[in-house]
Order: C-alpha cells, then sequence, then structure tokens
C-alpha cells in the first residue's frame, strides 16, 4: 500500500497522525494511505520555513528566476506523470488533467519574470535635495491551502509567486487528492529551490486552525467553499495575518435570443458538464432570454444523456466520476430537492451506472428547467454535472438576477450584439466576465478573482495581483547634507 507523508526541509518526513485512506473515485479502490500532520510536525514545518526564509529573501530576485526558469522546465518535462496523479485520485479525464497542469505552468512563466515585478520606483528631487524611493520585500512564511478539485493548478498559481518575491511557503493541498502536491514539491527541489523554502504538510481542518493562527505565520491564501472561506479570513486577519480566501461560486451565463444557440449549446456543454462539474468556474445556471428557452433546452438535452461517462484515463471520457462517495450523494441530493421545489427536471443522472465500475462514484448529467430564484437548486453551489435553467422576459431582468445573487465568482453571456455585450461587462457584478467565452478564466498575467461572498479579501491571483498580495511595500525618504542644516519643526515640504 503506498503511503503518503509530508514534504519537509526538501525531505519526505513521516508523523505519528491519524491517517486515512485515498481513493480512486472511478473505482473505489483505495490507492494510499495518507498520514495527517500532528502538532510536532506543524512546527517542524515552521521550523524549516523560518530557517530556510534569511538566505531565500536575501537572494537576487534573478537568482529566484532562474530557479523558476528551471522549475518550468521539469514542470513541462512531467506533465504527463502529474496528470497521471490527478486522474488517479480526482477522477477528471487526463486531457483536463493536463490543461490543468499547463494553466499552472503560465504562472509559473509569470513568476520568472520576478526581477521586473520587483523593481520598485524612484522619484528625484520629491522636495528639495530630498530623493524618495518605494521598494517591495517578501512578507515571510506562507500558507496555502487548496481544494480537491485542481490539485496541481491551484497550488502552482500560489507559491511560484510567493517564493519567486523571497517568501518561504507551506502548502496544506487537500486530503482527497494529494500526491500531485507532493511531486510539485519534490521537483521544485530538483529545480534548485532550497530545502525549507516549499513544504508540504498533509492534514484536515485542525491542521489549517493550526497554521493559519501560528505567530509566525505572515499570510495565507485559500480556496475553498464560501463557508469556510469566510471562516479562514475572519480567523487569519484576527491573528494579523494577510488573507485571501476564494470561496464558492454560482457562475451564470446568460443566453440572448439572437446568440449562436448551436455553439452556445457546445460550448455550456462542457462548462458545465466537464470535470463532473467541480469547477469553481463551471457555468450552472443558465438565463435563457425571451423566446430562446425552448430551442436552447432542447438542443442541449439530448447532448446532455449522450455524454460519454467514465474512467478519465479512457480516451474517449467527456466526464469521469466525482471525487467521493459522500459528494455524490450530495449532489444527488440537490436533484432529489429540485425535483421537490417544482424544478422541471427534462434530463436525470441519479441512476447512471457504469459497467464494471459499479464502485466508482459515477452519475449521469442532470439538466433542470423552469427554476425560479427562490429555488435551494439556484441559490446554492452544487459543485457537480447539474445545470439549472432559469428565464427572463428581457436582458434588464436577466442582468439582474445575476447581481443579485449571493456569488460572484463568473459569468459569461452569448450575444452577437455588441451594445448588449458592453453593457453586460459593465455593469455585471462579478469579478471575471466572458462574451462568448464559457469559462473566462484569465490568462496568468491578468488577476483572477470574484466579488461578493466569492472572495473575502481584496487582492486577487495571478498577474500584478500575485506579487503584490506576496510583497509589502516600503518607501524610503533619504537627504544627504553638504552642509548643516539646523532644527527643524514643521513637517518638510517640496
Amino acid at each position: 500500500m503506498k503511503e503518503i507523508n509530508h514534504f519537509i526541509n526538501g525531505e519526505m518526513f513521516v508523523s505519528q497522525g491519524k491517517a486515512q485512506s485515498v481513493f480512486n473515485p472511478a473505482t473505489g479502490e483505495v490507492n494510499a494511505t495518507l498520514h495527517f500532520a500532528d502538532e510536532a510536525t506543524i512546527e517542524l514545518a515552521i521550523k524549516a520555513a523560518t530557517a530556510a526564509l534569511p538566505a531565500w529573501s536575501a537572494t537576487p530576485p534573478v537568482r529566484r528566476a532562474r530557479v523558476l526558469f528551471k522549475y518550468k522546465t521539469l514542470l513541462e518535462k512531467n506533465l504527463d506523470e502529474l496528470a497521471s496523479l490527478i486522474t488517479a485520485e480526482h477522477g477528471k479525464t487526463l486531457t483536463d488533467a493536463r490543461g490543468s497542469v499547463q494553466r499552472g505552468i503560465e504562472v509559473v512563466e509569470l513568476a520568472c519574470g520576478v526581477p521586473y515585478l520587483l523593481r520598485g520606483s524612484y522619484a528625484e528631487n520629491a522636495a528639495t535635495d530630498v530623493d524618495c524611493y518605494s521598494m517591495r520585500q517578501p512578507l515571510g512564511i506562507c500558507v496555502g491551502i487548496t481544494p480537491f478539485n485542481f490539485p496541481a493548478m491551484i497550488p502552482l498559481w500560489m507559491f511560484p509567486m510567493a517564493v519567486a518575491c523571497g517568501n518561504t511557503f507551506i502548502l496544506k493541498p487537500s486530503e482527497k487528492d494529494p500526491s500531485c502536491p507532493l511531486r510539485l514539491a519534490e521537483l521544485a527541489l530538483e529545480a534548485g529551490l532550497p530545502a525549507g523554502v516549499l513544504n508540504v504538510l498533509q492534514g484536515d481542518k485542525t491542521t489549517v486552525e493550526k497554521l493559519i493562527t501560528h505567530p509566525k505565520v505572515a499570510a495565507v491564501s485559500f480556496v475553498g467553499s464560501t463557508p469556510v472561506a469566510e471562516n479562514i479570513y475572519q480567523t487569519a486577519t484576527h491573528h494579523g495575518k494577510r488573507v485571501q480566501a476564494f470561496g464558492g461560486a454560482k457562475n451564470h451565463c446568460i443566453i440572448m435570443p439572437d446568440a449562436d444557440i448551436d455553439q452556445a449549446v457546445a460550448a455550456l456543454l462542457g462548462a458545465a458538464y466537464g470535470s463532473a462539474g467541480e469547477r469553481c468556474m463551471a457555468i450552472s445556471a443558465v438565463v435563457a432570454v425571451g423566446n430562446v428557452a425552448d430551442a436552447f433546452v432542447a438542443k442541449l438535452a439530448p447532448r446532455v444523456r449522450a455524454l460519454k461517462i467514465g474512467p478519465g484515463t479512457a480516451a474517449d471520457t467527456e466526464m469521469g466520476p466525482l471525487i467521493s462517495k459522500e459528494h455524490l450523494q450530495r449532489v444527488k441530493s440537490y436533484v432529489d430537492l429540485g425535483v421537490k421545489e417544482g424544478a422541471d427536471l427534462v434530463v436525470d443522472g441519479r441512476d447512471f451506472q457504469l459497467k464494471d465500475y459499479q464502485h466508482g462514484n459515477f452519475m449521469g448529467g442532470c439538466l433542470f428547467d423552469k427554476v425560479t430564484p427562490t429555488m435551494r437548486i439556484y441559490r446554492e453551489e452544487i459543485f457537480g454535472p447539474v445545470l439549472v435553467v432559469l428565464r427572463a422576459p428581457d436582458f434588464a431582468t436577466a442582468l439582474q438576477l445575476v447581481n443579485e445573487h449571493e456569488y460572484g465568482n463568473g459569468t459569461a453571456i452569448f450575444t452577437r450584439d455588441g451594445g448588449i455585450a458592453r453593457t453586460f461587462a459593465s455593469q455585471v457584478k462579478v469579478g471575471m466576465v466572458g462574451i462568448n467565452v464559457p469559462i473566462p478564466v484569465p490568462v496568468a498575467y491578468q488577476p483572477f478573482g470574484g466579488w461578493k461572498r466569492s472572495l473575502f479579501g481584496d487582492i486577487h491571483l495571478h498577474g500584478d495581483e500575485g506579487m503584490r498580495f506576496y510583497t509589502k511595500v516600503k518607501t524610503v525618504t533619504q537627504r544627504w547634507f553638504e552642509n548643516p542644516v539646523g532644527t527643524e519643526f514643521t513637517l518638510p515640504t517640496n
């Protein structure tokens, strides 16, 4: 049986904490035994990160960037291995897993440019014979708490920029699929990252609580559900940490009457049911405007029924299993609830069975029509292969639905009308917007982040935002005297 442990100070470390099984979601079989960090192990990781910090933060940014250039090469060389680790423990298709690793590598590419990002500013003669300049310096020990749905991509959105800026980092990945994050750490060490700069702790809520309240931790990055994100934000900020906590989503897509329906159906099939809907940027609610709903549902329904469902390792699989049996039952319970609430269940995937995979966490795609804003299947995040369709008489009503929802992570609109698209992009209260793009995840050099209860904190991931989160600004005002100056009792001016 494979044993999964911790990565501390450049070495695998076995703790004396409790253990749990890691499952293959396609077969239901146990892949490995995962050992959780006990308090002594957590302190060991903190000690390693603390010891590595002075030398690493003093390393010139260009030398830190060279390590990341080597790391990027190693990630690309081992991309297929990383994708296989993801599929074995998460269940998503290999092609989807590869794509997610590649999106993570793009942030490593961005972090390779950290010398430019950290360059600061200089103002000569800000006052008479006085110069003023600013610099960005590392925060210290940063913690990343990442979810099960992207065990490579989201860690790669966090720690490469953090260490590029001179911080040390402790990663606490999901206990459901921990193998890939460990491999990421091993490759970073191989690339030349000094021991102790990047550490990986396995654990659960108890581990998280100790990390986010530890006096030596300076910053916390989190991605997960909204209730947990809010709790982490409140707890960690109360303990003086800088925090970005990304929460849940109910990503809307508005379909206008002038939209190319065939294109919208094709795009939304992947956006709603790809990765079994276990994406924070998945489209889970469609708002059909005017008379477009009947045509849209009629064309989408047979495509949902025909989804090729199977293990992520099969070449023709379009949708794999859900992460766990518990989550499978949770998603099915939402479908049961939607029926009770009076929504029209057009496609019912609850009873799907896959031959030879009876113990896997599979279900078929589900499609609800005639959903209303008061229904829980609309208000709450389901995080599974369930798409709900609401009907709106006009664009203004559709926009109001999106803006009044408590989540504001991502949204999209399908239309041929540039004026409508521009108004939507300007007025929608959501952090990431797609125009005829169903999953508007920004490229690495643009900010990633939601609004409202999809993000607790002010600074997003990606781009300059990532660098800003992992650094603090220091401003220096200096004057050199050629002749002695008398005492000054007034505030200096220029």
